[in-house]
């Protein structure tokens, strides 16, 4: 069906990454990334794949690596929004936007990476740089236990928000893959930080689906209702 050709090869501020790709051929590497990929597999649709690709600046890099392979004639099908987001940040407006930025290119979106955290974060940003990780602190893991009813209604409200939005934008947004399946089995448990216990998944600890999934189950089924009732 499809590659992942290039992933995570802009940082946050828009600049290139230093990767040894990056080292050894400048920006480059990318266009050639795709060019070799095609020729390999002609058939398959080809994919950028990045995080925090909502952030303006890293956006605008996006968007312009798009333009610069379209504008060569080499084959990009579509740009994957890892979506590792938290209760605080980014807003709507802002993945929205994003969304919007990459279908006006003429490429499909993909939410590859979605989970929600419940913890703090750190810092602003923090985003999926696995090298980025901090030393622990009691206070960036307070729910040791269990998620309080207080968050957890927080969580989900915000799960559903994000839910809702990709549904409006159903036109756009072609496939949305959860970045695991239960909290246990997530990587946000000691990320950035080793020791901290997250709740970012449809799923808990015990494999139960949380309210949640119900909610977002009703969300696409009344639209279901409504597109039905409009071809009739």
């Amino acid at each position: 069906k499809g590659w992942d050709v290039v992933n995570e090869a802009i940082l946050d501020n828009g600049e290139f990454r230093k990767s040894k790709f990056y080292e050894i051929l400048g920006e480059e590497f990318i266009p050639l990334a795709f060019q070799y990929a095609h020729e390999a597999d002609p058939d398959a649709e080809l994919y950028y794949n990045d995080y925090n690709e909502w952030l303006n600046e890293k956006r605008d890099a996006i968007v312009d690596l798009v333009k610069t392979l379209k504008e060569k004639g080499i084959r990009i099908d579509g740009v994957g929004m890892q979506g590792h987001v938290g209760l605080d940040s980014p807003t709507l407006a802002d993945y929205k936007a994003a969304i919007d930025a990459y279908t006006a290119l003429g490429v499909k979106v993909m939410i590859t990476e979605f989970e929600l955290s419940a913890l703090p974060s750190p810092r602003f940003n923090v985003g999926a740089n696995i090298s980025d990780t901090e030393a622990y602190r009691k206070e960036m893991n307070p729910y040791v236990e269990a998620l309080p009813d207080s968050i957890s209604d927080i969580w989900s409200k915000r799960m559903l928000e994000y839910f809702t939005l990709f549904l409006d934008n159903s036109d756009k947004v072609s496939r949305v893959t959860m970045w695991g399946v239960t909290d246990g089995d997530s990587w946000k448990n000691n990320f950035p930080m080793r020791g901290r216990t997250d709740y970012p998944l449809l799923f808990d600890r015990n494999y139960k689906a949380k309210p949640v999934v119900q909610s977002i189950i009703d969300e696409a089924m009344s639209r279901r209702k409504k597109t039905i009732s409009t071809v009739k």
